[in-house]
């Protein structure tokens, strides 16, 4: 896939920032427009970390999908604690340069967004606050229970080489402390309920069955709150741990259902 950087001042971030644009072959400005899949990263990651994924690249290109590929290094993909607006950024400025930039579906019929670890439970947050502008979620390994950490569930892991969680501090930098307003903004109890019905959204959740057990646990109690919402979504347990070979090796099952959902 061809590669292209978009590059603006965000009014909401107020700095310069990156987007890399993946176009799948025989994209062309003119024609039938084509749909859009944006890959949220992990905690730390950037926006080439989704690029270190050759299936993903295959898949999307054989679905005739353009990835968007946005970053927030350590923050995540929501309006934190500490004033960083990333789900400004996102749904108010990204979507919309990509929109007027690609020949794209430009409607919530053609629009998904997916990602790994904190980036794929950004996903589903942001695809359950803004069903306008998406209408398709996928995580692989979602960090759903942010909202709901207390203190640093991950510290007999912390020498572990490549461990991608953030520490207690780099946590509350984002979400705030226990009981704050933004962990009851996006907490997933929260969303379902405050959610508008009208909008129909399909969910896909992968967890590895050597990730850590908080993580296939906190997957599991977001595949149940699904079920008992009624929001359709297809949920898998597989090989593989927290790290990006996990993703990668998931790539057909992730596109292929982004796909068979979008319009």
């Amino acid at each position: 896939m061809e590669t292209r950087t978009e590059t603006w001042h965000s009014a909401a971030i107020g700095r310069p920032k990156s987007v890399t644009i993946a176009l799948p072959p025989g994209y062309s400005r003119t024609g039938r427009p084509f749909q859009v899949v944006y890959l949220l990263h992990s905690f730390g990651g950037n926006r080439h970390s989704w690029l270190s994924c050759p299936r993903v690249a295959e898949h999307a290109a054989r679905h005739r999908l353009i990835l968007v590929l946005p970053e927030s290094g350590r923050a995540w993909f929501i309006n934190d604690d500490r004033g960083r607006r990333y789900e400004d950024y996102l749904v108010g400025e990204v979507v919309l340069r990509v929109d007027a930039r690609f020949n794209t579906v430009a409607d919530r019929t053609g629009r998904a967004v997916a990602g790994f670890s904190m980036g794929g439970a950004a996903a589903v947050f942001q695809t359950l606050r803004h069903s306008d502008v998406f209408s398709v979620a996928g995580s692989n390994s979602g960090a759903f229970g942010a909202a709901r950490r207390v203190g640093d569930p991950y510290h007999r892991h912390r020498g572990d080489r490549g461990l991608m969680m953030p520490t207690e501090r780099d946590h509350e930098r984002v979400w705030g402390p226990p009981g704050s307003r933004v962990r009851r903004r996006y907490d997933p109890r929260n969303l379902l309920v405050e959610r508008d019905r009208t909008a129909p959204l399909a969910v896909y959740l992968d967890v590895g069955l050597g990730d850590f057990e908080r993580m296939i646990a906190m997957n599991r109690a977001m595949r149940e709150e699904l079920l008992t919402h009624g929001v359709p979504h297809e949920y898998r347990e597989r090989p593989g741990g927290h790290d990006w070979r996990f993703v990668d090796a998931g790539a057909e099952h992730l596109l292929g259902f982004v796909r068979a959902h979008l319009a």
